[in-house]
């Protein structure tokens, strides 16, 4: 959840922003925060365990044939 916060944080303030100086971007995003504050919502975890696990696992095979590719071929 904490990602989901500063993807948020990043597409809404940061990107979006444009600033001349160090306070003025923690200015931006100390208001941003109070914003969000002022009318919190939960963030919710919607997916299957059962299928992030496996989504897990067919990135994980996918890694190793990369590195066992990599190291029969000396790179």
């Amino acid at each position: 959840m904490v990602e989901r916060f500063f993807a948020e944080l990043t597409s809404q303030v940061i990107v979006r922003g444009s600033f001349r100086s160090v306070p003025a971007l923690v200015a931006d995003i100390t208001r941003w925060i109070g914003e969000r504050n002022g009318n919190p919502r939960p963030y919710r975890w919607h997916a299957d365990a059962q299928k992030t696990l496996e989504k897990i696992y067919r990135a994980w095979e996918a890694l190793l044939t990369v590195c066992y590719s990599n190291y029969n071929t000396g790179h």
